[in-house]
């Protein structure tokens, strides 16, 4: 990527550390200069028009460029631009928006907690678990369980739950409360000969023989995100979930469901957590709760969470713990309008009707060559790539593959050599087929080069 020495992709390059980049490419490539949205459509500073693919980051659901979440950003900051919620203070979007979530959700559940972000909502869920248990007379019980390949975040205590190396590399992460388990990928992770049904049932019997070499009075809680997204949109084999929550239910165990990436539609319920049949104790959500117009995400905590960590504020005389943005009002405004699109054009309705096309075209890439296996459910989905050439480098692969998808007009994300498909929910079914097309004349373009 070339460019002149006062335009924005230098000025980017002179005074931006990105995420999830090569810093040192970084100086020599540049970035990609979005310059506006429209639906399930951005446009980059030269005037060229992708499809985003990936929603923003997995997030934008009702789509670029809606006006109705700029209106009611508008009438917020004129009204009252900011407040918070600490020393007893509030305000009505705050109060509004935590209505709104506890009669949205899939289970009962108490409270709400504001947090600016996914990672925040997961490392302040860490610290009510310990706080908890030290309310309980439980101060032993700190230990938490997520799973290898999962995502929670990049915070230190998110960062340790997210089990992906390069999160962890040269961090010195993840910090000694933090154990993973077994992902629940059947093709990577199965033995041979081990059927999918016997395989969800090893997952559930590998977390408890976890539980008990770590001793069950030492574990405070299990997080897991119904569908696994940055690790690759990995879908648990049938049974997995009926396996699970047993095992968390005998050694009363806390199950925190990340639903930052499948809330509010993704799966084709309202919740990863109805799709699965989940029973979570808390519930972490963000992304798609304002279709990321705004920075806000909250944590939903039921009676059993709460009222110990509310006897223990009381001993102590204060809950220390809180964030400058936290229920922001012209966030939670934004993310009140947020889901009012989202019942209204019932988009939830339309993730349901499109998943069976979306599902269909995306099973198709697996005839491809260059394609070892498709996965997803409702409007998410990943095409795995492989080729012996790039087996001993992975994520060359898909690096190769996502450039391609780029050049045709398609944003997409490789994580490693999976690429990722997650666009808005207010997509249509033409739209679909001219994602899937795209997909197809890149992954052909790459097994040409090969």
């Amino acid at each position: 990527m070339t460019s002149l020495p006062n335009s924005l992709e230098a000025r980017d390059i002179a005074s931006q550390l990105h995420s999830y980049a090569d810093a040192r490419r970084q100086e020599e490539t540049g970035a990609l200069v979005v310059e506006k949205g429209e639906g399930i459509y951005v446009e980059d500073s030269t005037g060229k028009r992708y499809i985003e693919g990936m929603a923003g980051l997995w997030s934008v659901a009702v789509g670029f460029g809606e006006k109705r979440l700029v209106e009611a950003a508008q009438r917020q900051m004129e009204k009252l631009p900011y407040y918070h919620t600490f020393t007893y203070k509030t305000h009505g979007p705050s109060i509004e928006l935590a209505e709104k979530l506890l009669s949205m959700a899939p289970v009962p559940m108490s409270k709400v907690y504001f947090t600016n972000s996914g990672s925040e909502a997961n490392d302040t869920a860490i610290k009510l678990i310990w706080y908890r248990s030290n309310a309980l007379g439980q101060p032993e019980r700190k230990k938490i369980i997520s799973r290898v390949r999962g995502y929670h975040g990049v915070t230190i205590a998110s960062a340790s739950l997210t089990g992906l190396p390069n999160n962890h590399r040269s961090f010195d992460l993840p910090i000694p409360q933090v154990l993973h388990t077994t992902c629940p990928h059947y093709r990577t992770m199965a033995r041979e000969g081990e059927s999918e049904a016997d395989f969800a049932q090893r997952c559930a019997q590998d977390l408890e023989e976890l539980i008990l070499a770590e001793g069950p009075e030492t574990i405070a809680a299990f997080f897991a995100e119904p569908v696994m997204g940055a690790g690759g949109v990995v879908v648990p084999p049938d049974g997995y979930w009926q396996a699970v929550q047993p095992v968390l239910k005998k050694y009363d165990i806390l199950f925190v469901a990340d639903e930052v990436i499948c809330g509010f539609g993704r799966t084709g319920n309202m919740f990863g957590s109805e799709t699965y049949g989940l029973q979570p104790d808390i519930m972490t959500l963000s992304k798609a709760l304002s279709s990321s117009y705004m920075p806000i995400s909250a944590l939903l905590i039921n009676d059993k969470v709460y009222q110990p960590i509310a006897d223990e504020s009381h001993r102590i005389g204060v809950f220390g713990h809180g964030y400058t943005g936290s229920g922001h009002p012209v966030a939670s405004a934004v993310a009140l309008e947020n889901l009012k699109i989202i019942e209204e054009r019932d988009l939830v309705g339309n993730v349901r009707d499109l998943a069976p096309v979306f599902q269909k075209r995306l099973s198709a890439l697996g005839e491809r060559d260059l394609v070892v296996e498709t996965r997803g459910i409702g409007l998410i989905g990943a095409a795995e790539l492989h080729h012996p050439d790039f087996a001993a480098t992975p994520g060359a692969l898909g690096a190769k593959a996502n450039a391609e998808f780029l050049e045709k007009g398609l944003i997409s994300r490789n994580m490693l050599d999976a690429m990722a498909f997650c666009p808005p929910l207010v997509i249509t079914e033409q739209q679909v087929h001219d994602i899937f097309d795209i997909a197809e004349r890149a992954i052909e373009a790459v097994e040409m080069r090969l």
